[in-house]
């Protein structure tokens, strides 16, 4: 049983890395996005360049947003199952079992800790991205 929860667990924190990383297209295509969205000159008069950047940001803030939320969630769940275990480790210390689990636990954490600051890194990216190539075409970044 301990064999199969340890499994389980890993399994689910390569799905939510995978996940992520799906959810991560929108930023690691920013540019292409920006291209394929904001009109050349020839069809600026075609479509609204401020309405076509707004929906770009609307769509990179809901996306980060989404993934943090995501993340955010399993630290916490992750966090609340290794305070359990800690305290479970308290009051039986001899039990090898537990310990692996807990351990197995806290580098799950840590790895979704890491998720965390990378997440910011891929954010702070795209946002810089966006920022410089919108500016030129007065496309207003960081709409509300």
């Amino acid at each position: 049983a301990f064999l199969r929860d340890t499994t389980k667990c890993l399994s689910l924190y390569f799905l939510i890395q995978e996940l992520l990383r799906v959810m991560r297209t929108i930023d690691d295509r920013i540019v292409h996005e920006i291209n394929t969205t904001i009109p050349t000159a020839s069809f600026v008069g075609k479509v609204d360049p401020g309405q076509t950047c707004k929906e770009l940001y609307q769509s990179l803030m809901d996306a980060h947003t989404n993934r943090e939320r995501i993340i955010k969630n399993c630290i916490s769940q992750t966090s609340a199952v290794v305070k359990t275990l800690k305290e479970e480790r308290e009051k039986a210390q001899d039990d090898v079992a537990l310990l692996k689990q807990l351990r197995k636990e806290q580098t799950k954490l840590k790895l979704m800790q890491s998720e965390l600051n990378v997440e910011e890194v891929v954010n702070d990216r795209s946002w810089k991205v966006l920022n410089h190539l919108t500016v030129v075409m007065f496309c207003p970044s960081r709409l509300a």
